[in-house]
């Protein structure tokens, strides 16, 4: 088998067989392919495309390419639930907890923010003494006793993966739509789950921007979990507005626990209890999507999902005081309004300069390796169609110093627009996928 001829066959369009999938997988692991064959096979694949065999081929070849998690040991059908990113998204750490308290087993390996999409991780992280790398033993004990641990994310999970999307990012091959399926799914696979639940964004905030490529990116990685044996089904939600009225580590943090004790923004309290249902459902707790949602309603009334966040964070070495009285964590040493210019309703929030805003902050990372700062962020005082009167406060920035903040604050004031009339709200959900949907294709 020859890396030329693979390369021929996709640059005309025809399929590749699996074999040849495993050889240009295997050989991008070991090295043994060049970069610049690896990535004119990615922009072959962008142009051409694949099929649905091909795609599930590349996961599970992308998903064997390293360490594959057993989670096999654990009592209970593992679920677990991935979000392709947006502004403000704290849901899994409401979800989980949620979906534990009502007999799932979330054993789930997170991965860190990387720009203005936030990491469940550096979430968890901005909790005082809380740990996310934990010996597999006890990740295992907490996950089968506490029904529910969080730990970052091996690097030695889907090391092929890892290798292609760097070359994707300069390449100009990021935007495939098998490419960005098969980069999700393998890393799911890898983490060794039973079930799959998908929180595809779409919107001005999210990767793909229109309800079209949405579903059609829910529908392949539904698609994949399928073929891979591993019940899966997505939800298609709006990110043309940050979720709930914060954005930042510990400020997100904080907002999730409010859900959790019964209070914090209507948003995030059904977006989650959307989630967890299908964590439910999927885990076979319920008999439909209807029952699962009473029971996790049920769950989030009655304290058992608090509860069971304040275990997992006691078990990781954090405080669970901080579920009750979140001002225990980390809050900006200096904050600057930013106030209503003109009367009116806020009309639009751009969610990428949002986005870009935390990450000046210091809530994000423009690298891997930038350091963060876990009290940076945006507090909002309106939401989108929230009428406004000219020097109302829309929302308020914590930063460290005075500059960064002051930057921050002309950053965040052209992302928010006043509108003179009201404007129609885009709905919370659009679509929900699962895999007769897929089949029915």
């Amino acid at each position: 088998m020859h890396m030329y001829d693979i390369l021929n066959r996709k640059r005309l369009g025809k399929a590749l067989s699996r074999q040849e999938i495993e050889y240009f997988v295997r050989g991008c692991t070991t090295g043994e392919i060049p970069d610049y064959q690896l990535s004119a096979l990615l922009m072959a694949i962008c142009i051409q495309g694949m099929n649905e065999e091909e795609t599930a081929w590349l996961t599970m070849a992308m998903a064997r390419s390293g360490q594959m998690a057993d989670l096999s040991h654990i009592p209970g059908i593992k679920v677990d639930k991935h979000s392709t990113g947006g502004v403000g998204d704290k849901v899994t750490l409401v979800a989980a907890p949620l979906a534990a308290a009502c007999g799932v087993t979330v054993a789930k390996m997170s991965g860190r923010g990387l720009g203005y999409t936030g990491g469940t991780i550096d979430k968890l992280e901005s909790i005082p003494g809380f740990t996310t790398q934990l010996p597999p033993e006890t990740f295992a004990d907490i996950a089968g006793t506490v029904g529910v641990c969080i730990v970052s994310q091996s690097g030695e999970l889907a090391p092929a993966d890892k290798k292609l999307y760097a070359l994707r990012d300069v390449t100009a091959t990021v935007e495939s739509l098998p490419l960005i399926a098969s980069s999700i799914m393998s890393k799911k696979l890898a983490g060794g789950s039973d079930c799959i639940v998908l929180d595809v964004k779409t919107g001005s905030g999210a990767f793909m921007k229109t309800l079209e490529d949405s579903r059609a990116l829910a529908r392949a990685m539904v698609s994949i979990g399928s073929q891979a044996g591993k019940p899966t089904a997505a939800l298609i939600t709006d990110m043309n507005r940050p979720l709930g009225m914060t954005v930042g580590n510990a400020l997100e943090m904080e907002e999730a626990c409010q859900v959790l004790c019964g209070q914090g923004p209507e948003d995030v309290r059904r977006l989650s209890v959307a989630v967890a249902s299908a964590m439910v459902w999927l885990a076979k707790k319920a008999s439909g999507m209807e029952e699962a949602q009473a029971l996790v309603e049920e769950k989030l009334r009655d304290g058992s999902a608090r509860e069971r966040m304040e275990e997992m964070i006691r078990r990781q070495g954090g405080d669970p005081e901080v579920v009750r009285h979140p001002e225990c964590l980390p809050q900006g040493r200096v904050s600057r309004q930013v106030l209503a210019a003109s009367s009116g309703w806020l009309g639009a929030m751009d969610t990428q300069g949002i986005g870009r805003c935390s990450v000046l902050l210091g809530a994000g990372r423009e690298k891997k390796d930038s350091p963060l700062d876990y009290g940076a962020g945006i507090r909002f005082a309106k939401t989108l169609g929230s009428c406004v009167e000219k020097g109302e406060v829309l929302a308020t920035v914590y930063a460290e110093t005075e500059q960064i903040a002051e930057e921050g604050a002309k950053v965040l004031e052209k992302a928010l627009r006043i509108a003179p009339v009201p404007l129609e709200i885009p709905p919370l959900f659009y679509d929900w996928i699962t895999e007769k949907d897929v089949k029915k294709k």
